[in-house]
Protein backbone atom coordinates (compact mmCIF):
# COMPACT_ATOMS: atom_id res chain seq x y z
CA UNK A 1 0.00 0.00 0.00
CA UNK A 2 1.42 3.38 -1.03
CA UNK A 3 1.62 6.49 1.16
CA UNK A 4 2.57 9.55 -0.91
CA UNK A 5 4.32 11.06 2.12
CA UNK A 6 6.46 7.93 2.59
CA UNK A 7 5.77 7.93 6.34
CA UNK A 8 3.81 4.68 6.55
CA UNK A 9 3.45 1.40 4.69
CA UNK A 10 1.37 -1.73 5.00
CA UNK A 11 2.60 -5.21 4.05
CA UNK A 12 0.17 -8.13 4.01
CA UNK A 13 0.60 -11.82 3.31
CA UNK A 14 -1.74 -14.81 3.43
CA UNK A 15 -0.41 -17.84 5.29
CA UNK A 16 -1.94 -21.33 5.35
CA UNK A 17 -2.03 -21.70 9.13
CA UNK A 18 -4.05 -20.33 12.02
CA UNK A 19 -3.78 -16.74 13.25
CA UNK A 20 -2.57 -18.13 16.60
CA UNK A 21 0.36 -19.88 14.88
CA UNK A 22 1.28 -16.66 13.09
CA UNK A 23 1.11 -14.71 16.35
CA UNK A 24 3.26 -17.30 18.20
CA UNK A 25 5.94 -16.78 15.55
CA UNK A 26 6.05 -13.08 16.53
CA UNK A 27 5.48 -13.27 20.29
CA UNK A 28 8.43 -15.31 21.64
CA UNK A 29 12.19 -15.50 21.24
CA UNK A 30 11.88 -19.02 19.87
CA UNK A 31 9.26 -17.97 17.34
CA UNK A 32 11.21 -14.98 16.03
CA UNK A 33 14.45 -16.93 15.76
CA UNK A 34 12.70 -19.53 13.59
CA UNK A 35 12.04 -17.17 10.66
CA UNK A 36 13.38 -13.67 11.38
CA UNK A 37 16.34 -13.24 13.71
CA UNK A 38 19.60 -14.87 14.76
CA UNK A 39 19.00 -13.66 18.31
CA UNK A 40 15.90 -12.22 19.95
CA UNK A 41 16.26 -11.43 23.64
CA UNK A 42 13.45 -9.89 25.69
CA UNK A 43 13.78 -8.28 29.11
CA UNK A 44 10.81 -7.43 31.31
CA UNK A 45 10.32 -4.03 32.93
CA UNK A 46 11.74 -5.45 36.20
CA UNK A 47 14.93 -6.72 34.48
CA UNK A 48 13.98 -10.40 34.06
CA UNK A 49 15.34 -11.92 30.82
CA UNK A 50 12.47 -13.92 29.35
CA UNK A 51 12.90 -17.61 28.49
CA UNK A 52 12.86 -18.72 24.84
CA UNK A 53 9.20 -19.79 24.98
CA UNK A 54 7.90 -17.05 27.27
CA UNK A 55 5.45 -14.63 25.66
CA UNK A 56 6.64 -11.05 25.43
CA UNK A 57 4.74 -8.40 27.36
CA UNK A 58 3.95 -4.70 27.16
CA UNK A 59 6.95 -2.61 28.17
CA UNK A 60 9.57 -5.33 27.52
CA UNK A 61 12.77 -4.23 25.86
CA UNK A 62 14.32 -6.29 23.13
CA UNK A 63 17.69 -6.94 21.57
CA UNK A 64 17.48 -8.26 18.00
CA UNK A 65 20.41 -9.49 15.91
CA UNK A 66 20.08 -10.75 12.32
CA UNK A 67 21.70 -13.57 10.39
CA UNK A 68 24.17 -12.34 7.80
CA UNK A 69 25.37 -9.49 10.04
CA UNK A 70 27.79 -9.17 12.94
CA UNK A 71 26.73 -8.47 16.51
CA UNK A 72 27.34 -4.75 15.91
CA UNK A 73 24.19 -4.59 13.73
CA UNK A 74 21.23 -4.76 16.10
CA UNK A 75 18.01 -3.19 17.29
CA UNK A 76 17.50 -2.51 21.00
CA UNK A 77 14.09 -1.00 21.59
CA UNK A 78 10.75 -1.43 23.36
CA UNK A 79 7.59 -3.51 22.99
CA UNK A 80 4.72 -1.03 23.00
CA UNK A 81 1.78 -3.43 23.11
CA UNK A 82 1.06 -7.13 22.91
CA UNK A 83 -2.47 -8.33 23.52
CA UNK A 84 -1.22 -11.94 23.72
CA UNK A 85 -3.67 -13.06 21.04
CA UNK A 86 -3.26 -11.43 17.65
CA UNK A 87 -1.65 -7.97 17.79
CA UNK A 88 1.85 -6.76 18.62
CA UNK A 89 3.37 -3.25 18.40
CA UNK A 90 7.00 -2.31 18.88
CA UNK A 91 9.47 0.51 18.33
CA UNK A 92 11.82 -0.04 15.39
CA UNK A 93 14.59 1.63 13.39
CA UNK A 94 14.41 5.43 13.24
CA UNK A 95 11.84 5.49 16.07
CA UNK A 96 9.25 4.00 13.74
CA UNK A 97 6.35 2.00 15.15
CA UNK A 98 5.58 -1.45 13.73
CA UNK A 99 2.22 -3.11 14.39
CA UNK A 100 1.61 -6.72 13.40
CA UNK A 101 -1.82 -8.33 13.35
CA UNK A 102 -2.77 -11.93 12.58
CA UNK A 103 -6.39 -12.33 11.51
CA UNK A 104 -8.88 -14.25 9.41
CA UNK A 105 -9.93 -12.44 6.28
CA UNK A 106 -12.31 -14.02 3.76
CA UNK A 107 -11.60 -17.45 5.21
CA UNK A 108 -7.79 -17.16 5.14
CA UNK A 109 -5.17 -16.17 7.68
CA UNK A 110 -3.56 -12.83 6.91
CA UNK A 111 -0.51 -11.38 8.63
CA UNK A 112 -0.58 -7.60 8.31
CA UNK A 113 2.39 -5.41 9.18
CA UNK A 114 2.10 -1.62 9.41
CA UNK A 115 5.23 0.50 9.82
CA UNK A 116 4.43 4.11 10.70
CA UNK A 117 6.17 7.28 11.86
CA UNK A 118 8.84 6.75 9.20
CA UNK A 119 11.16 9.75 9.23
CA UNK A 120 11.94 11.57 6.01
CA UNK A 121 15.40 11.32 4.46
CA UNK A 122 17.25 13.71 2.20
CA UNK A 123 18.64 10.81 0.18
CA UNK A 124 15.90 8.49 -1.10
CA UNK A 125 18.37 5.57 -1.26
CA UNK A 126 18.68 5.83 2.53
CA UNK A 127 14.95 6.16 3.19
CA UNK A 128 13.47 3.71 5.71
CA UNK A 129 10.29 3.52 3.64
CA UNK A 130 12.30 1.72 0.96
CA UNK A 131 14.84 -0.13 3.10
CA UNK A 132 12.40 -1.43 5.71
CA UNK A 133 9.76 -2.12 3.07
CA UNK A 134 12.19 -4.38 1.22
CA UNK A 135 13.25 -6.10 4.44
CA UNK A 136 9.73 -6.73 5.70
CA UNK A 137 8.65 -8.08 2.30
CA UNK A 138 11.40 -10.68 2.50
CA UNK A 139 10.84 -11.60 6.14
CA UNK A 140 7.07 -11.94 5.75
CA UNK A 141 7.76 -14.24 2.78
CA UNK A 142 10.14 -16.25 4.96
CA UNK A 143 7.51 -16.42 7.72
CA UNK A 144 5.07 -17.88 5.18
CA UNK A 145 7.71 -20.33 3.94
CA UNK A 146 8.56 -21.54 7.45
CA UNK A 147 4.95 -21.87 8.61
CA UNK A 148 3.76 -23.57 5.42
CA UNK A 149 6.67 -25.85 4.65
CA UNK A 150 9.72 -25.31 6.79
CA UNK A 151 12.16 -23.94 4.20
CA UNK A 152 14.27 -21.13 5.70
CA UNK A 153 15.23 -18.60 3.03
CA UNK A 154 17.58 -16.48 5.19
CA UNK A 155 21.26 -16.02 4.33
CA UNK A 156 23.29 -17.14 7.35
CA UNK A 157 26.73 -16.49 5.86
CA UNK A 158 28.17 -13.20 7.16
CA UNK A 159 30.72 -13.20 4.31
CA UNK A 160 27.91 -12.66 1.78
CA UNK A 161 26.70 -9.09 1.99
CA UNK A 162 24.13 -6.77 0.38
CA UNK A 163 21.61 -9.59 -0.10
CA UNK A 164 17.84 -9.22 0.06
CA UNK A 165 17.66 -12.29 2.34
CA UNK A 166 20.05 -11.04 5.02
Amino acid sequence: MFDANLTKFIKRISIKTSPSNVFKAWNTQEGLETWFLRKAEFTSVNGHVRSRNEAIQNGDTYLWIWHGYGDDVYEKRKILDSNGIDTLSFEFTGNCVVTVTAKIERGETVCELVQSRIPTAADITDHLYILCGEGWTFYLTNLKSILEGGIDLRNKNMELTRLVNA
